[in-house]
């Protein structure tokens, strides 16, 4: 098989890897949201208490995996810095 055929089976294999996970990263933070109650909001002294650090570090590791693109890595980082500043 000519070498851009491989190229591109291989682009296409890559990329289809990619969009499946990131749409199930989706679907799980979809379902997640989905099956919080609606109407009550958890108390102040939960929300603090979660860890920027972890949440920093969990970011990075669904990076890593692909599931975010920079762009998308780089918004979030910054949404959680700036929450701490």
């Amino acid at each position: 098989m000519p070498a851009p055929r491989r190229m591109v089976r291989r682009t296409a294999r890559r990329t289809g890897r990619r969009m499946y996970r990131r749409q199930q990263a989706m679907n799980a933070a979809s379902q997640a949201a989905s099956q919080e109650p609606a109407a009550s909001a958890p108390p102040p002294e939960v929300q603090a208490s979660v860890d920027p650090q972890e949440q920093l570090k969990k970011l990075g590791e669904l990076h890593e995996q692909g599931v975010l693109t920079d762009e998308e890595f780089a918004a979030a980082k910054a949404r959680l810095v700036g929450r701490d500043a």
